[in-house]
């Protein structure tokens, strides 16, 4: 057969996906049962969409969709960019060993837990001695109870997410800026163009189908916020800001053992995703852009 070895290379990234993504959505159908685990999906009740009922009609459905999508658009507006900007940055670098370096220090964050990532930022940010505070009381201002005040969980959140991820996103960037034909640049440089017109006028058209892909399966994540780092910020005083779908479906759902309602409100999840995907793929398209199918 022909190319059979590069299908052969293929075979352990299918069977990835077929073992793992695909074949666990049959047990999406328990979101329509009173799932019982004794029972199993075929033996337990079929009850329809009562837990979407049940998941519409909660008092605090409302007060997670707007966190979600205010932490969303936090990400989008606010993260988004940075990875972009910084790649942009690098590129421009010339000398290779600080270039280099530089890499090495905003990626490293990225192989933290959010374990490690919460615990350095409570360490800084506490009351009792953390370097922030104190640094505050030395310039004559009052001490800020970061963690336990709704007003700052938003952007610690967000400065937490770009400190970790942003030297990560800037890998796809730059490989991508590396493809660009220097040709490119030497004709600009001829007709005087400075330094930022050569980004604005070659750098940035000529990455603008990579930014258009990665925004497009961006908005698809407008749901999937993630659980852990939301988790290990959330506690009883930032609740009302702090509480998403991810940190809802653990503790309304699983500890509670809730399986059936967990499931559904996860289906909700993936089902505005998609919706998001298809939206912004053709929007993506009416602009004249490739999309991703």
């Amino acid at each position: 057969m022909k190319n059979r070895y590069l299908y052969l290379m293929i075979l352990p990234g299918a069977l990835f996906f077929l073992l793992f993504k695909y074949l666990p959505m049959w047990g999406l159908v328990i979101s329509f049962q009173d799932y019982q685990p004794y029972l199993g999906i075929t033996g337990s009740n079929w009850v329809g969409f009562k837990h979407f009922e049940r998941l519409f009609n909660e008092p605090t459905f409302w007060m997670i969709f707007r966190n979600t999508i205010v932490l969303f658009a936090y990400n989008l507006f606010f993260f988004f960019p940075i990875p972009i900007i910084l790649a942009l940055m690098l590129n421009e670098v010339r000398l290779l060993m600080f270039k280099r370096i530089v890499q090495t220090i905003v990626y490293i964050p990225h192989f933290m837990s959010w374990v490690i990532i919460a615990s350095i930022s409570f360490v800084m940010l506490t009351l009792d001695g953390g370097i922030i505070n104190e640094l505050l009381v030395f310039f004559g201002f009052s001490k800020i109870n970061f963690l336990l005040s709704s007003d700052w969980f938003r952007p610690m959140y967000i400065l937490q997410v770009i400190w970790r991820e942003a030297g990560w996103g800037t890998i796809v960037y730059l490989a991508a800026i590396a493809a660009v034909d220097p040709q490119q640049y030497e004709a600009a440089r001829m007709d005087g163009a400075s330094r930022f017109r050569q980004i604005w006028h070659v750098t940035l058209p000529a990455i603008r189908s990579v930014i258009i892909i990665l925004l497009i399966l961006k908005i698809g994540d407008v749901l999937e916020l993630g659980f852990e780092h939301v988790y290990l910020l959330l506690n009883s005083m930032n609740r009302e800001v702090a509480e998403i779908f991810d940190t809802y479906v653990y503790t309304a759902g699983l500890r509670n053992g809730q399986f059936s309602y967990s499931t559904a409100v996860g289906f909700f999840k993936s089902f505005v995703g998609l919706i998001m995907i298809v939206f912004a793929n053709w929007l993506a398209k009416k602009f004249g852009e490739e999309g991703i199918y």
